[in-house]
Formats: structure tokens, sequence, C-alpha cells
């Protein structure tokens, strides 16, 4: 069996191995902030931590979550990300539904589809994008973050394609049982296309959860920062305005700092965890076809 030859299995390993580097590659520096989050001051800002902890802690974890702007910024992308990613995917699932259709069906499909790609080539640029939210009103507010990426036509074209490799027949036998376009969208296209379902929301909910620039220039009070952009102004500014300076005089930033990273980080892993199953399926599936 082809399995089973020195040249198969010589390739499996070495696969194997180049996987298990670069898995260590990506796990080892956040496994180190971990380690340094979990040890005491005296260590962890004379650089002595690796992968096991000095002087084990738990106080750089307790004055994190005491600092009252790190909560409400967590609050903040928590609210971002759900409503974000929840209204995201209802709007461009339905986009590409729509643009699945043939021509035939839906006959300004073609201009629609042009009309979205040359977004993906042009836009406004900054400016024009914050003029626009300060003209709508929209400056501090939650709306400011969601709106103006909702659309995603990456997404959108990802899932495009998913839907149109759906089995017709049974589109066609919901129609004769009665059922609606949309009604045919939830019940047949939804279910079959979970694996696209997963993968874009996937990506969503990681460009909401990491996205820190709108929220600079969106939000102008320290209490709508979402959380990326709290950790941009505290560890890449080095502001610290928005830290209890009396809760931490004798604790070591570097320890502080390290436990707000692994915070930030450990949401999109859980999630990761139980998506990662519809991830390459999705991808793979959702780039077939036009």
């Amino acid at each position: 069996m082809y399995h089973k030859t020195l040249s198969y299995r010589i390739f499996s390993v070495f696969n194997n191995t180049l996987l298990i580097i670069i898995s260590a590659m990506c796990l080892l520096p956040l496994f180190h902030l971990l380690m340094v989050s979990l040890s005491s001051n005296a260590p962890a800002n004379a650089g002595l931590v690796t992968f096991w902890p000095i002087g084990f802690t738990l106080e750089a974890y307790e004055k994190t979550f005491s600092n009252a702007h790190f909560l409400t910024s967590l609050g903040v992308s928590i609210k971002r990300t759900i409503l974000g990613t929840a209204l995201a995917m209802f709007v461009n699932s339905i986009a590409a539904y729509a643009l699945s259709k043939d021509a035939r069906i839906f006959r300004a499909r073609t201009g629609y589809l042009w009309y979205f790609v040359i977004t993906m080539l042009f836009n406004g640029g900054l400016i024009p994008n914050y003029i626009l939210i300060y003209k709508l009103g929209l400056m501090n507010t939650m709306l400011a973050l969601i709106l103006p990426g909702m659309v995603a036509v990456y997404n959108l074209i990802l899932l495009l394609n998913f839907f149109r490799n759906v089995p017709k027949d049974l589109e066609e036998a919901a129609f004769i049982d009665g059922a609606g376009h949309f009604r045919t969208f939830v019940m047949i296209y939804l279910p079959i296309s979970m694996p696209a379902i997963a993968t874009i929301t996937l990506f969503t909910m990681v460009g909401h959860w990491n996205a820190y620039f709108d929220g600079l220039i969106y939000m102008k009070d320290s209490e709508h920062l979402p959380l990326a952009s709290f950790m941009q102004t505290i560890i890449v500014q080095a502001d610290m305005s928005k830290i209890d300076l009396s809760s931490v005089a004798n604790q070591s930033q570097r320890t502080i700092r390290a436990s707000q990273i692994f915070i930030g980080a450990l949401p999109i892993l859980v999630v990761y965890a139980f998506l990662q199953r519809y991830f390459v399926k999705g991808i793979s599936i959702g780039a077939v076809k036009e």
C-alpha cells in the first residue's frame, strides 16, 4: 500500500516535525507570557523567567481584575464582538444567499456582485470614513466600531461560493413544499453550510476582538475603548493614565502587562478550539468555485 512505502513514511515524519516546530513557535511566546504573569516581581524584571514561573503568585491577575479601566474595556470588546459578529454574519449570509442565485432568477446579480468586488479594490480612505462617522453622529458609540466593517466582501464571497455548492434539488423540494426564500435559507442553506458559517464567524470574531485603530480614532472617552485599543495605549504608547498607580505601586509592570495580554488572547483561543474542526473544510470548499 502507498501509505506504507518508505518515501511516504519519510514525508510523514518530516511533515509532522515541521508542523510541531511551527506550532511550538506560535504557542511558546504565549506560554512565556503566562509564566511571566505568574512570577514574582524581581525575576520578571530581571528577565529570568522562561517557561516556568519563578516565585509563583497570582498578584498580577488580582491587580489586573481590580483595574476598572481594564474591566470596562474587556466588557466593551465582548459586547462589540458579539454584536458585530451577529450583525455581520446576518448581513453577509443574506447577501451571499441572494448573490448565489443564477442570473435568470436574480437579474441584477452580476451588477451587485461587481459593486461589492470594486469595494475590495477601492475605498474612501481614513479621512472620509472619519468624516462620515462624525457627520452621522456615531462618534463615541458602539455603532462606530460595528457598522463600518459589517459587510466584509471577502467573507461574503466565501459564503457565496459555499451556497452555490448546495444541491439545487433540496431547494426545489423546499419550494414545492411551500417554503419561501427565507425559510429555505434558514432550514436548508444554513445547516448544510455550517463549516463555512463557522469559518467566517471565526474570521469576524478575531477581526473585532483584535481591532484597535478604530477605537483610538472614534472613541473619545476611555470608558468606551475596546480592549485592544486599551492595551495599545498602555503597552505600545506607554500611557499610564488609565492605570490605578496606587494599586500597582509594589507590582511589576511587566507581570501586569503579561497578564493583560494573556487575558486578551485567551477568548479567541477558547473559541478557536470549538470551531477548529470546521475551519479547514470551510476554507477549502468555499474556494472551489467563482
